[in-house]
């Protein structure tokens, strides 16, 4: 298949007022679950950062670790999670950010990142930015640098990457 945003958007699904009324969610399950649409994804966002040194890539609980771990194997990179409050079992780092429907925490271990690494974030949406800004934040406090973000959509309309200024943002496919 190869990166194709037309073939991409085909195998992503609405779901009508989900989490809560008004909003149309995004599924990219069905494009997970399509194994060329799995490796057109993973091989797309590889490819963009291939030359950009990186070092690690986090990935963004729960669908950015299903697309973030493949691009990290591809990049000769390690993998680090970022995942919700409470879930990660040694010393973290917190940030607390809002989102389009509420607030919420996210976590990465104390060690997961040196001084002067090169981070690549990877989720699977980029939507209001608040979730993405907020991994940035954390690979700061570690010492790390953010080379990149990069996402299978991206909700244009919510202005999410006026959050990530200075940050390479790649979006496979947008919807504005």
């Amino acid at each position: 298949m190869g990166y194709e945003a037309a073939r991409i958007k085909d195998l992503i699904r609405d779901i009508p007022d989900f989490p809560k009324p008004g909003v149309v969610f995004k599924d990219v399950t069905p494009l997970l679950a399509d194994a060329e649409g799995l490796a057109g994804c993973t091989d797309a966002l590889a490819d963009r950062f291939a030359h950009a040194g990186i070092d690690k890539v986090i990935g963004v609980e729960a669908r950015g670790f299903i697309i973030a771990a493949p691009v990290a194997y591809r990049l000769g990179a390690g993998f680090v999670p970022v995942r919700k409050q409470g879930k990660l079992p040694f010393k973290v780092y917190s940030d607390t950010y809002e989102l389009e429907y509420g607030t919420d925490t996210l976590e990465v271990h104390s060690d997961a990142l040196r001084p002067g690494e090169r981070a690549l974030v990877v989720d699977d949406v980029l939507a209001t930015g608040g979730t993405a800004a907020a991994t940035c934040r954390l690979v700061g406090k570690l010492g790390a640098q953010v080379i990149g973000f990069g996402c299978i959509l991206e909700l244009g309309f919510l202005g999410g990457r006026k959050r990530l200024e200075g940050v390479d943002v790649v979006a496979l496919v947008s919807y504005e």
